[in-house]
Formats: structure tokens, sequence, C-alpha cells
């Protein structure tokens, strides 16, 4: 069995494994590179590997860094079957039509040929097979299970076991628990080998009820400086997960009463994926489902104001503050949010909170990082608002956690490999993994083989 790394290497983007033997192919996510613009090259390349010859593609979850070049295998000859659960297909399929949309959008800027289009993307998607968490099927000579990875709605890690071979486990993007809304992480007591992700591989998170009183903060201190609170949000999870804060915060009279604005037309469609599951056992945690049971608008809260449209968009504008806007994209690296970000960043009274990890290169990490000009729209904008952080919010877990999750199979592992982090991220864990598990930890490289 041998396993080689197409992305994911030394970045949280890209994620793509091709695990082989002499008779099977198949690839664990095919995602999107994303962040600095040499990443965003690699998304042109040609597939290192003969797409008409996999088999089939699994997908931990429907994150873009994980699923956005499956249309481009498409387009390239793939003609397998792709597997995930229910939920990851409907949100892959909303998520890679506003792909398609914005990578279109940008080949045009810069005069560069569409990766691939809607009709890809529809075919893609009547290749997509579902299954369900512990069901096991074979694909050729490899045995393969879904579990709950605890990240997103839907989320899984994925074991796969060769016909005489090892057990290897894919860990996608592991969550952190406990996290609102989705199930707690599962975990497995054995493997031979395990490919973890690190994106907080050398930091932990604030705790649940401190973000929450961070949060309920840093509200307040902007509606005090009577500015507006802009929240930079993926429009999966982090935008459910605030609303779901929110909720909370309001009911319970613990913030002003001010408007609070999604201004995102994918944030809207998504939700509605989770309205769709809400009384599923399989996927939401059993506070989640007793708060839908009741009746309880998590989704639906006075003073919440959807834009889907353009129009609306711009109306948010003539709404005075304080006032809140959650707004994709994550990183600002495009979407609704930069155009409050060229508005407000320059105020003084206003606020900018990031929930979400800011990849090197981003907008994002550049405001993170306290520049004092960004350009947004070939307009060089001053920063001067004031920038919070709240790392508990993430749904990725931190260093704690993962090595938890290790932890049981630690008397049977013979190697983990971490992927999907940056170096400094890695290189902790990977010390903490020999350290305290006894167990080889590898950082690869890109396009670096393994015999299994």
């Amino acid at each position: 069995m041998k396993l080689t790394f197409y992305g994911g290497t030394k970045s949280i983007t890209g994620a793509n494994y091709l695990l082989e033997t002499d008779s099977t192919k198949i690839l664990v996510d095919c995602g999107l590179h994303q962040g600095s613009s040499f990443c965003e090259r690699l998304n042109y390349e040609p597939f290192p590997y003969d797409p008409k010859s996999i088999n089939a593609v699994l997908i931990t979850h429907s994150h873009i860094d994980h699923i956005g070049r499956l249309p481009q295998l498409y387009k390239a000859g793939f003609q397998g079957e792709i597997f995930s659960t229910a939920p990851a297909r409907d949100f892959s399929e909303e998520l890679l039509i506003d792909s398609e949309h914005l990578l279109t959008k940008e080949a045009e800027e810069k005069k560069l040929p569409a990766i691939y289009s809607l009709e890809d993307v529809n075919k893609t998607m009547a290749l997509w097979k579902t299954v369900d968490y512990h069901q096991k099927f074979k694909i050729g000579d490899f045995e393969i299970e879904f579990f709950d990875a605890g990240h997103i709605l839907g989320s899984a890690f994925i074991k796969i076991k060769g016909r005489a071979g090892p057990a290897v486990v894919f860990s996608g993007d592991l969550g952190n628990i406990p996290a609102p809304l989705v199930k707690d992480t599962e975990t497995i007591n054995e493997a031979d080998y395990v490919l973890i992700e690190s994106t907080y591989g050398g930091r932990l998170h604030e705790g649940l009820e401190i973000r929450k009183d961070i949060l309920e903060d840093v509200i307040e201190e902007t509606v005090k400086a009577g500015g507006t609170l802009m929240i930079p949000a993926f429009a999966m999870e982090r935008t459910q997960e605030l609303l779901f804060e929110l909720n909370e915060l309001v009911e319970n009279g613990r913030i002003p009463k001010v408007p609070i604005f999604i201004d995102s037309p994918l944030a809207i469609k998504l939700t509605s994926v989770y309205k769709k599951y809400s009384q599923n056992p399989n996927y939401f945690d059993q506070e989640a489902i007793s708060l839908f049971q009741k009746g309880d608008a998590i989704f639906n809260f006075p003073g919440l104001k959807l834009a889907l449209t353009t129009e609306q968009s711009k109306e948010i504008n003539d709404v005075a503050a304080p006032k809140i806007i959650i707004a994709g994209a994550g990183m600002s690296q495009g979407g609704r949010i930069l155009h409050h970000e060229r508005r407000y960043l320059s105020d003084p009274k206003s606020a900018i909170l990031f929930i979400s990890y800011q990849v090197v290169g981003s907008l994002g990490r550049r405001i993170l990082e306290r520049a004092k000009m960004v350009k947004i729209f070939g307009e060089e904008i001053p920063v001067k608002c004031r920038i919070k952080v709240i790392s508990g919010y993430s749904a990725h877990a931190d260093q704690g956690r993962l090595l938890d999750w290790l932890r049981p199979m630690r008397l049977n592992l013979k190697k983990v490999f971490l992927v999907q982090g940056e170096e400094d991220q890695m290189i902790p864990l990977a010390q903490k993994i020999r350290d305290e598990l006894a167990v080889e930890a590898v950082i690869p490289s890109m396009k670096e083989e393994f015999m299994l």
C-alpha cells in the first residue's frame, strides 16, 4: 500500500491524498489551494496523477480546501464515485456552485481560462454518493468506514483498511470540543497510521463560556462606542455557530438590542441545510435538537436581518451605527465583507472581530497583524478600528484535543503524519506526539511517498 501527499503539506489548504494498491486507487479529499497567490497558482497546475485512474474520492467534509478541485478532477477525466455523508453532499453542491462563480470571475480578471464550469459542477454531483457514519463499504482492495469528526455538520474522519494491509486513518478536520450544534468528535482505539490535521497544533483555545463572554464584551464595547462590529465569517459553521450563540445572548438580554446583519447569500443558503437536518440525532447534539423541538428559531431571532440580494447588502450602509455585520469571506479574500471593511476599518469607533483562522498572505492576516494600511478594491484604507480575536470559535481542535484524539490509538500506531497546518503549528505538535505518546511523527512534503 502506498500513500502519496499531493496537498495539505505544510499548508492548511489543498488537502489531497492518494492511497493505492496495485489494483485500486482512491483519493481522500481534493481541495482548492487558498491564501497566498502562490497557493492559488497551484490550482491551475495539472493533477500529478491520472484522474482517469482514480476509482473513488472520499470526502471528509465540505470546506472548499477539501472539495474545491473536484469539478476540475472530473473535467480532467475522473469518472469514479465520490463518497461523503448526506449533509456534506448538500453543502458541497452549494459551495461548489458559489466557488465556480468566484473562480470564473477571478480567472477573467487575470485573463486566465476558467478552472471549471457550472456544467462540470453538475456532472461532478451526479457521481456523488452518500454514506452514513459506521456504514462499512468496499472499494477494490479497501474497506472504508466514516466516523463523526465533530468539525462541522456531516464532517468525518475516515478509516481505510487494506485487504491484507494496515489501517490508515485520515482525520480531515477535527472538531473543537465542546462545539455548539454538532456532536462531539468520536474516537477510535486502533490504527496503524494516522494523518492528523494541525491547524492549531501549537495552540490552546479559550473555553466555550470564555469565548461567549468575549463576544458579549466586544459587542457591548462597540455598541457603547457607537460603532460597527464587522465579523468576517465563513458561510458554513462559523456563521451558524455565531447565530446559535447570538440567539442565546439576545434572548437572555445579555447584549443591547442592535441590528444584526447576515450579509452572505451563501451563508443564508447553507443555513437552510442546517434546518433540513435539524431533527436528525445522527448529526446534531442533544442540546441543539432540544431547542429545535421546543420551537426555538435559532436561526431567526429578534433583530436578525438577512441580506440576500445586492440591494439589501447596500441598504446596510443606510442603517445607523451601532450595528453588527457578519459577512463572508472568513479571511477577507473576497465577498461582501470587503465592502464593509472599506467603509469601517478607518473608523476608531468600530471594531473587526476575527473568529476564523487567517492564513498567511490573506487580507485578514494582514489586518490581524496590525498593518497600518491595507488595499481594498485598489484603494488604500487606513486601519484605525479596534482589532479583536476569539480563537475559541475555531471549529478545529487545538493541541490538547488533537493529542487526546490520538491517545487511544497510541499503542498500535506506527507513524503519525502531520498535515493541514503551517510549520510553526506542526513542529510543536510533532514534538508533543513523540514525547507524550512515544509515536513517530512525520511532517511530509508535497509529493512525498510512503510505503505502508
